[in-house]
């Protein structure tokens, strides 16, 4: 990458908990400037303590937003951008999955709205700033759950049954599509985007997919979880890799359908719209 970690610029959605903060404390550690996106206030400022304490970094900096809204998302771009001359790194890592249906204050169910929507509006809100870091990376939290997901894009609001299960892995199905058709329209410009599977964690995110109470891992674990994030957002071995599925820091097939280039640009077209962007 074309700066020193310490002069790189890393934003992290959901880094206030779960394997985004083990993400942030990770990358924190080798000296990169972060900056965590949390919707919780109090639980933002307490993990930016975290970060600074466990990483002897003191370059750590907070940002809150609800990703369920896009007024927020854009207000967030909009703060990021006014604080900060570059971006080096955009994770895309914050999702959610509540157990019964509900409608975010723009009309779209919450899951496609968080897991799906912020991915594409925030990195397209940063796309320019992005471009002008470069080389630079994306980086999308996906799961290994896309690979039984189908998407019915006459049903996107999964208004007709809501599973949330079969829902997070539509989206995150979504997230794998989003990132093949973002890295082939970046073709040319150093910048790549890739996704993952962070492994099996106990996160709230897991023991909601479980449904089952909250069983939170250990640091230590969050780490193990972490680290393909971490890989991807770093690693000098995957400069210049883009457009890849990973899981255990290595590159994986995805499913079928995730390589279906209509399908990718069908959903790009969809999400545009949804989010008030050009296609």
């Amino acid at each position: 990458m074309n700066a020193a970690m310490n002069e790189q610029v890393c934003l992290i959605t959901g880094g206030n908990t779960g394997i985004g903060l083990a993400t942030a404390i990770g990358l924190a550690q080798l000296g990169v400037h972060i900056v965590i996106v949390s919707r919780d206030r109090n639980r933002g400022e307490t993990a930016v303590t975290q970060i600074k304490q466990a990483a002897n970094n003191t370059h750590v900096d907070l940002l809150v937003a609800d990703l369920s809204s896009q007024a927020q998302i854009r207000r967030l771009a909009d703060e990021f951008l006014e604080r900060n001359n570059r971006l080096d790194v955009l994770v895309n890592n914050a999702g959610v999955i509540p157990q019964t249906r509900q409608v975010t204050e723009d009309g779209y169910e919450l899951q496609f709205a968080v897991n799906h929507l912020a991915y594409f509006l925030l990195t397209n809100l940063l796309l320019d700033l992005i471009k002008a870091s470069a080389p630079a990376r994306i980086v999308n939290v996906s799961s290994q759950v896309h690979a039984w997901a189908t998407i019915d894009f006459d049903d996107l609001q999964n208004e007709r049954r809501y599973n949330p299960t079969g829902v997070y892995g539509q989206t995150k199905l979504m997230n794998v599509l989003f990132t093949y058709e973002l890295a082939r329209r970046l073709e040319g410009t150093a910048v790549t985007a890739n996704c993952l599977h962070p492994g099996v964690i106990s996160t709230n995110l897991n023991a909601a997919y479980m449904g089952r109470s909250q069983d939170m891992a250990s640091m230590s674990q969050l780490m193990d979880g972490a680290q393909t994030s971490i890989y991807l957002a770093s690693s000098p071995e995957v400069e210049g890799v883009t457009g890849k599925y990973f899981s255990h820091q290595r590159t994986q097939r995805s499913a079928d359908l995730s390589y279906d280039e209509s399908v990718a640009a069908k959903l790009w077209q969809i999400s545009a719209r949804m989010t008030g962007l050009a296609v």
